[in-house]
């Protein structure tokens, strides 16, 4: 492919959102019709039984029987494999998340990890699941239909960032630095790509280069040119393992000028050349 495909929700409901079961065969189906991709949504996992696998930023995230995962809007990911698996899925306008529940789901700009479920826990996540998805394939007309289908949305919403909240390195999402945190991912996302420089995210966010590092440092442990560089070298990643754009051509769309100064970098980050990771990938 030229370049990495994004796949924007389009729920006929206009409610924002669009929730569905999907048996093995299904996971199978999905996995082979839909390959690497991006998504413009939020996609959440309840998984039932089996386990399924996904490649998701590189990495290899197995989700289990009784676990709840997702993937955030940008990451490309695709299948691998799954196995007896079942259960469900939930596509999510950005929109309709609060900006509590984000700071939440992606707080610390690291790949987020399934989280198994007790039983009480699992169980709840279930009977909210099917009551939402009882809702969503009703007839919305009625009075305060969508007002219920809303507020069970917003419910599991609330227990899934309920669930990740805890690894925040115990730091409670209402503090400065974890907004901090919060607002300089989502300005990282926007613009890596032209914005390189740790002082001019310190400027959009109204706060000094010093004290944006030192809030990240207390979130993350780690300084703002760190998660600079991570977000352009994961979307070089991308770029050359899924797209047919040369060398050149990617350093160019990342925002550097000169493509080798761009290959000593990524070598430098990643100890192999970008043309040696295509290689090695994509045997």
């Amino acid at each position: 492919m030229e370049h990495i495909p994004v796949h924007k929700l389009q729920s006929s409901t206009g409610l924002g959102f669009e929730i569905w079961h999907s048996g093995d065969k299904g996971f199978k189906k999905d996995g082979m019709r839909l390959g690497a991709h991006r998504d413009d949504h939020y996609i959440f996992f309840l998984m039932e039984e089996g386990e399924a696998s996904l490649m998701v930023d590189f990495t290899e995230i197995c989700i289990a029987a009784t676990s709840v995962y997702y993937v955030l809007p940008g990451q490309v990911h695709h299948g691998i494999k799954s196995v007896s698996a079942a259960g469900w899925f939930l596509a999510v306008d950005t929109s309709l998340i609060s900006v509590d529940f984000r700071t939440v789901l992606e707080n610390g700009l690291l790949m987020q990890q399934p989280r198994l479920l007790d039983a009480d826990y699992y169980q709840r996540f279930v009977t909210i699941v099917k009551f939402l998805h009882q809702q969503f394939s009703s007839d919305n007309n009625k009075a305060f239909s969508t007002h219920l289908t809303q507020g069970l949305l917003n419910s599991f919403l609330a227990m899934t960032a309920c669930l990740y909240s805890d690894q925040i390195n115990g730091v409670p999402t209402t503090t400065r630095p974890m907004l901090i945190a919060h607002n300089f991912k989502k300005l990282l996302t926007e613009n890596f790509m032209s914005i390189k420089s740790p002082a001019a995210y310190a400027r959009l966010l109204h706060i000094s280069e010093s004290y944006l590092n030192e809030a990240l440092k207390k979130i993350t442990g780690l300084p703002v040119s760190y998660w600079i560089l991570h977000e352009v070298m994961i979307e070089a990643k991308r770029l050359l393992y899924y797209s047919q754009l040369n060398i050149k051509e990617i350093a160019h769309q990342l925002g550097y000028d000169d493509h080798t100064y761009f290959s000593r970098l990524f070598k430098k980050a990643n100890q192999i050349t970008p043309l040696a990771f295509r290689e090695l990938y994509r045997k």
